[in-house]
Order: C-alpha cells, then structure tokens, then sequence
C-alpha cells in the first residue's frame, strides 16, 4: 500500500470522524434546544400591533393612533409581483427549501471560516427570519442561531409556505412606523398593493434590510440602488422580462410621504375617543386595531369647523394687525431655494399658510410659500390690518403694504376662494368652542374644542369653565314657570339695590344701561333684560332654583346660590349647556351625551356598542310611565340621567322596558314647561337678540344669546331641526373680547354656519302643542286675560292651571269694579 493511498484512507476516516462528531453535536444540540422551543402553532393566531382607527358614523376616518402603521393582509391579497420582489431579494428558493438553505449556510460557514468578520451575510432564509422576528432576540451568538436553524425547521413541518410568507409580509419593519407590506405602501407611493408597479414593488422589498437608513424618504441614492439591484434579480430569476427590466429601472424613485387619509378632520373628538378607548381597554386600545365609530356627523363637523375658523378670524380682522409671526434676516443674495426649505418647516395652522416676504412697497407685498410658489398680495387684501392698540382701540389704516409687511417678516395667508387668491391673515389670540347634540339620546354631532389642535390640545368644549352669562336665563325662566308664572307675566324692569347681612351692596345692571319699566316675561326675554331675571329669581327664591335647575344637568357646585345666578354666574363647559338646552327640545327630559357608538374589533365584529337613554316621547314604554303620573322615567327621581347600559331592566327600577334602544331618560321638567320656554326662545330668534339666524330661512330656531361682564365670553346656544348646539367665543385668559363683541356678533356667525349644513335637508319642526298647554288672549300691557277680538290683545301659551288661576283674578277684579262703580251711585 503506498504512503498515498494511507494519506488518502486517513483523511477519509477523518472526515467520516468529524461528520459524525458533526452530527452528534447537531443531535446534542437539538436534544437540549428542542424541548425549549416554542409552540409555532400559536402563529395562527398571532394578533399583530394594529393602530386605533376612529371614524364618523358613516365610516370616515378621523384620526389613527398607536406607534405602528400597519394594516394586516391576507397572502391571497398580496399581487404575484409584490411576492416576486419579495423573495428575490430575501430568499429566491423559499418554496423549494425545507426552511433552511445548505447553500446559504455553507457560504456563511466559508465566509466565517476565510475572514475575520465575526458577522457576515446570507445563511437566514424568510422562515428563519419569521422565526427571529416573532420568538428570538437580534442577539448574535451561535446558541441562538441554532435555535433559529431548529425553529424554523419545526414551523416547516407545522406551517404551509404561505402562511410563513404571510407572516414576513404583515411583520416586517418598512421605517417611519410602516410595519407590513401593505402599510409600506400606503406610506410611501399612498397606494393599495394591487396599484404597485414592479419598480414600486421592488423599493419596498428593499427596505426591510436598512428599514430606518435605506428607506427612500431618509436616503433615496441608496434606496435607489437597493431597488435596482432587486429589479435585476427579479429578471435574474426569470419572474420578469428584460423589457419589463429596462422599464422598471428608468421609473423615477417617487417615493414620499403620505399620512394616513383623514377624511373629516376633529381631532378634539378623536382624542375624547382615544382616552374613553384607554380607559375601558387600557394600553391595549392602541394596539389591538380596534375601529371606534362615533356618533359624528361628518359634513356637520366639517361646517363646525369652518364656522370656528370663520368667526375667530372675522374677529380677528375686526381688531387689528399684531405684527408678524417672526422675523428672518434675509441678506440680498439669499438662496430662494433655501429659504423655500426654511418656509416648509413651518407648520400650517388650521389652513393658514405660513409665508415670507420677501419684499413690499407702495401697492403689494412679494411672498414666498413653502411649496416654492411666490405670490403677491395686494394693498386691498390687507386693508383690514390697522395696528392692534387694545380690544378696544385700532391705529389708522394702511396706505401702503409696506406699512404692514416688510421683507424678512414671516406672516399667515389664507386662501380666498372668491378671488382665486390669498389675503393677508393672522392665528387668532380668541378662542371659541363649538358643539352639537342630537336632543333625543345625546349623541354628539359636531365638537369642536379650539381653533387649532396643533397649537393648544386643551378642549374648550369639555373643560372650559365660562360663565353662559344671558343664555343661562331660560333655565331661570323654566323654574319661574314651575313656581306659577307664566310668559305673560307682568315683572318691573327698574334699577334695583341688594344688600347683604354685612352691608355689601350689589346693584345689577342692564347691558344698554336702559330700564323698560314693568314688562311681560316674554318681551323680557326677547330683550334680555337682565333687572327682570333678578327680580324673577328673587321672587321665586334662590334655594328653589338651585335645586330645580340642577334636574338640566348642572352640578350643584357649579351653580352659585345666590342671585347673580340669574345673569349666567355660573360656570360651566359648552357641552353642559348644551344638554341642558336639549331639555327644552326634546320634551323635558335629560340625556346623557356620548360619542362612541361603537367598537369593533380587528376582524369587523362589534365587541361594544353605546345604549343611550332616549327621550322616545311616543315609546309604548314612555306613554305608559306618563299614563300612571310617573315624574320621571319608571320612578326615578328628578336628577342627573342614568350611564348607559347594556342591561334593560336596569333602566326600569327592576321592570324591563324592551330591547335596548328604548332605554328611556329621566324627566327632567314639565313637558308644558319645556314649551314654553321653547317658544320664548323661538321668539328670541324671530324678533331678538338672535334675529341674525333668520338668515337660514327657517321659522323652527330657537335660541339665546349670552354675554358677561366686560364681554369677556360671547355665547349662542338653541336648536334647530332634529339639534341642540352651543357657541362660545372668549380669551383663554379671561380677558375682555372688546366692546361690542356681544353673543349676537362674535358666537352666533358659528351657530349658524353650522345649521345651514347640518339642516339642509331635514324638514321643519311643527312643535305641536303638549296635553295640557292652551292659547288664550292677554292685555300686552297688563298681561291679564282679555275677550277675543279686544283691540290691541294677544295670543300666549299658558298651562290649564294657570289659565283657571287667570280666569280667577279675572272675576275677582270685574267685582272689585262693579263694586267700586255701585259705591260711585251714591
């Protein structure tokens, strides 16, 4: 035998010995790793981190909230070319391996064993990276790569190809929050997977390697390479053509951001969504894809918004310029390009665009927009910026642009439709709050808590505490009612004077300063007359009223016992006077307001849905509490309604009422009460304080104006068709608005801007007389009853008990006459 046949037979036995010493450390291995990995079958029913999506009840998106983009799809969903670019670039034998590729791992192993690289590429097909991805750390050590090895293996024999594909697809981070295949492609090109061309395919399938350093917004020379090189290798494998090759490669990049598409922009609502989600389903709600539908009106929140934005910058306007936003220091031979960057980084504020001036002179002003567009603003798209002294003072108008804007200034346009244009605007230093209720179970229509979210998250809809001052007095006026008086009641409109047990004095005024003498309780509403709402407090007594108008809603601290309560001291959110003005138009009766309607869960299943209390007048339930004399729903006691419930006995003191949408609220006051107050606030509109809202052409509006001291708030609330909504203007500092700026003014041109969308095709209320309400003729000037047909008498709604209290003093005093005029015989 020669020495090279023994060389030969040696190296053979060594070899044999090493491969078995190979397979005995593998078998070890896996005897002591097998035990140890986890059950793969749990990624059947893996539940991937989906955002929190709120919408309007017609299913528009409002907002999304959680870290993650991702939007889970099924593998029959993704496009062949998606899948193709996908796995020629990470794994282009994945149907054919048994989950791990001899090949890559030898390479791997020649590479470890011929450099001095501790990590080096290929060996990891897209099993192995499942496998890494869902149970195994991004540690780098040999134990973990052989528990990889073995994982995937295992998931081989448990799981289909497809659904370990579909796993990698819906897994995978794409950067900027894009988790999954689809989400990537939303993010980047705003489209859906079936939209995607080969070149946009292939840019996604490139990212997941440098997700956050080679994704095409951060880097797009390097994204830009990575896409091409994934192209040739789909041509390399034969998944496309050399002309669909060459095609791909000469397609621009294109990739850019798009947000999710909010669709009905109120994001006040949409964080009120987001804390109630919290609070019932803890962290898990931004994560868990839940989908809250809200009781929001998507083109009535859109005219909410409008009318805020319109009203605060109408306001704005009428008090003057307070200079510019900042100011740049522009050398002459700045670079516009950089400056068009500067521009960009500027955000823009509920539709107001920041620019720069880049020059101004005699008849207009030179801007530039971040976009790169330059624009230039005439003197009369300016006129209104007279220098701002105080709320109640403006500097002379402007003569010249340059006398507004100078280059360097750094200013808000905001587009003007009507001239195809901008004008010149400014972020408004008021505030103003808007809301909208459904009177009938509470639901929340429209909500708008301040004019920019972005600015300041604060919900002045929800949390301000502001004095209503004058659209308080219906409520007043409600509990007078109660206490027997009626619309036509005489009350003395005089200067009055209290004084308290410790010598203080207070002495109420009218607004205009001006005394009207006795009047009825109609006119003085109509005319606000503040002297008469003290007097009828007075008369009707503070305790009392405390007690009666907290049955609207109202909490007792919130109230002041005493009579400055009859002018609007207290203090309450838009949203509590809203419900309470729901009271008048629904009957009587108090609801709770809500926003949820619903939730589902990821697969679209209703895991949650509101069941509001309801007015429900005509129910069978309703007509028969109010049959047996019930003063509130099935006994319950006057006071603030019940929180919804999935459970119907639960609203009938132990007796079921029926399926859960005739839930029914509490009674809150008189039905009868309720219009006559109705109608009081009818005529406020007709011929009022709140005449303006005539403009909508409608003869069913209702509703009050409200101002307090030194106008430091400017409130509109009433109704209108199938709503209830509330207006308020203020500073945020409680300081004064300015003279003049008066609820009619400065709060009603939001109101109305909201009804003329929200009303436009529903019909008229004929508010039908309640059981127990009658007409009858009064003497204007006395308020007593007169004979039909009497010259000068008028028509008023009264209760039957009243009208027999009226017929009373009607022959009483025809005695006293007929007894003065027999005196007078002798």
């Amino acid at each position: 035998m020669t020495r090279t046949v023994r060389l030969l037979r040696w190296a053979l036995v060594l070899l044999l010995l090493l491969a078995v010493l190979g397979l005995a450390a593998v078998g070890t291995a896996y005897y002591l790793i097998a035990p140890r990995l986890p059950d793969v079958q749990t990624l059947r029913d893996v539940e991937l981190q989906v955002p929190l999506s709120v919408y309007t009840r017609d299913g528009r998106l409002i907002a999304q909230f959680g870290e993650t983009r991702r939007y889970p799809v099924r593998i029959e969903e993704v496009p062949e070319r998606v899948k193709q670019a996908v796995l020629a670039i990470e794994d282009a034998r994945f149907y054919e391996h048994p989950g791990i590729d001899w090949r890559g791992i030898a390479r791997a192993i020649w590479l470890l064993a011929t450099t001095d690289d501790r990590r080096v590429p290929g060996g990891s097909t897209i099993t192995q990276q499942v496998a890494r991805q869902f149970f195994l750390s991004s540690e780098y050590s040999y134990t973990r790569k052989l528990t990889e090895i073995f994982l995937a293996l295992k998931m081989e024999r448990e799981l289909s190809k497809d659904e370990i594909l579909g796993l990698y697809l819906n897994k995978s981070f794409f950067g900027n929050r894009a988790y999954g295949i689809a989400a990537a492609a939303e993010f980047y090109y705003g489209k859906r997977l079936d939209e995607l061309s080969i070149a946009e395919a292939a840019t996604l399938a490139a990212i997941p390697k440098f997700p956050s350093s080679g994704n095409p917004i951060v880097n797009p020379q390097r994204a830009l390479i990575r896409r091409n090189y994934v192209i040739e290798r789909m041509h390399e494998v034969g998944y496309i053509t050399a002309d669909e090759m060459h095609a791909a490669l000469a397609e621009p990049l294109g990739a850019e951001p798009h947000e999710p598409p909010i669709e009905v922009e109120a994001p006040y609502v949409a964080e009120m969504v987001r804390q109630w989600m919290v609070e019932r389903y803890g962290a898990d709600a931004l994560t868990h894809g839940y989908r809250a539908y809200t009781t929001i009106e998507g083109h009535g929140q859109e005219a909410a918004n409008r009318g805020v934005r319109t009203a605060l910058l109408d306001y704005d306007r009428r008090h003057g310029w307070r200079g510019a936003e900042a100011h740049w220091e522009i050398p002459d031979d700045a670079d516009l390009a950089a400056l068009q960057r500067r521009v960009r980084g500027v955000s823009t504020i509920a539709g107001l665009l920041p620019a720069l001036v880049l020059s101004a002179d005699r008849d207009a002003a030179r801007l530039l927009l971040g976009n790169g567009e330059t624009v230039e603003l005439p003197l009369e798209r300016m006129r209104w910026a007279r220098p701002y002294i105080d709320a109640n003072r403006r500097g002379p108008a402007p003569t010249r642009a340059s006398d507004v804007l100078t280059r360097g200034d750094l200013v808000r346009l905001q587009p003007d439709s009507e001239n195809d244009g901008y004008r010149l605007a400014q972020i408004p230093k008021a505030q103003a709050a808007f809301v909208a209720l459904d009177p009938e179970d509470g639901a929340i229509r429209a909500l708008v808590g301040g004019f920019s979210f972005a600015i300041n998250k604060f919900n002045r809809a929800t949390q301000a505490q502001r004095q209503p001052g004058s659209s308080f007095k219906p409520f007043v006026y409600a509990a007078a009612f109660e206490r027997g008086f009626t619309p036509a009641s005489i009350v003395l409109d005089a200067p009055v004077i209290f004084r308290d047990r410790a010598g203080n004095t207070w002495t109420p005024q009218n607004d205009n300063q001006t005394f009207a003498g006795p009047m009825r309780l109609r006119e003085a509403m109509v005319t606000s007359r503040n002297l008469v709402s003290v007097r009828l407090l007075d008369a009707i007594g503070v305790s009392y009223a405390h007690r009666y108008i907290q049955g609207f809603g109202f909490a007792p601290q919130s109230l002041p016992e005493n009579l400055s309560m009859s002018l609007g001291t207290s203090s309450i959110p838009p949203l509590a006077l809203a419900r309470g003005y729901a009271v008048f138009h629904n009957g009587g009766f108090l609801v709770e307001p809500y926003v949820v309607e619903r939730v589902e869960n990821r697969e679209g299943v209703t895991i949650a849905r509101e069941y509001p209390l309801r007015a429900c007048r005509q129910c069978p339930e309703r007509l028969r509490v109010e049959a047996r004399g019930g003063g509130s729903a099935d006994g319950f006691d006057l006071g603030p309604a019940m929180a919804p419930t999935s459970d119907p006995a639960a609203a009938g003191a132990g007796e079921p009422v029926g399926p859960p949408e005739y839930l029914l609220a509490p009674r809150a006051i008189d039905e009868r009460t309720a219009y006559l107050v109705q109608s009081l606030l009818r005529d406020v509109v007709r011929r009022g304080t709140g005449r303006n809202a005539l403009a909508l052409g409608r003869s069913d509006l209702g509703g009050k104006t409200g101002s307090t001291n030194e106008h430091r708030d400017a409130w509109f609330a009433g109704f209108g068709g199938p709503l209830v909504a509330a207006a308020w203007v203020g500073m945020d500092d409680f300081t004064t608005l300015g003279n003049g700026e008066f609820g009619a003014r400065a709060a009603l041109p939001i109101w109305t801007e909201f009804m003329r969308a929200a009303l436009a095709d529903e019909p008229e209320n004929d508010f039908a007389l309640p059981n127990g309400i009658v007409t009858a003729w009064i003497d204007p000037e006395t308020g007593w009853l007169a004979q039909p047909g009497t010259p000068g008498a008028l028509t008023e709604f009264f209760k039957l008990e009243d009208i027999a209290r009226l017929e009373q003093r009607n022959t009483a005093r025809e005695m006293r006459v007929a007894e003065d005029e027999a005196f007078d015989i002798f």
